[in-house]
């Protein structure tokens, strides 16, 4: 009897230890994921704004594509067109591992509707024209096409190429 007690005390404080685990990784993940909301919309309050409604992408972009600005937001080439000028380029990180804001782009389809917002919250609205596939060295990409158009850019699924999706007015 005195081992079947002590059995069940044991399993009880192992059973108020795995609650109080997951508890804490749950609070974790949460409070991970609420930070990065609270940042986020923070940084679409005073940046450019990209978004793509039916693949649910809304993003900030910031000026920039090096790997801090993409930690935190989609990148604008530096160099390249404005909103409703030129081509605007904008980079921002896939991964089927992690949530990033550009995870959803192998899914999109021709006629899709690409927002952007610029800095006053004025709407240029585009839509998508083509998607393709190009290794990391061909930069013509970013080239100024005589046309008002925005370029989207990020890796491929298995991260060795660069999936592009053009949209335009």
């Amino acid at each position: 009897m005195k081992t079947q007690t002590r059995l069940s005390r044991l399993l009880f404080i192992l059973g108020i230890a795995a609650i109080l685990v997951g508890t804490g990784i749950l609070s974790f993940l949460v409070g991970r994921k609420l930070w990065r909301d609270y940042r986020r919309n923070k940084l679409m309050e005073t940046n450019v704004v990209i978004e793509i409604p039916e693949l649910r992408i809304k993003a900030p972009v910031l000026e920039g594509t090096d790997n801090e600005v993409l930690s935190k937001a989609a990148g604008h080439f530096p160099g390249t067109g404005s909103p409703g000028s030129g081509n605007y380029c904008i980079a921002a990180h896939s991964s089927t591992i992690y949530k990033e804001y550009f995870n959803a782009l192998r899914d999109v389809k021709n006629g899709m509707e690409v927002k952007l917002y610029d800095v006053s919250k004025n709407l240029y609205t585009y839509h998508v024209t083509d998607t393709f596939i190009v290794e990391p060295s061909e930069t013509w990409v970013l080239d100024d096409a005589g046309d008002v158009r925005v370029t989207l850019v990020t890796c491929t699924d298995d991260g060795t190429q660069r999936r592009i999706v053009v949209a335009k007015p």
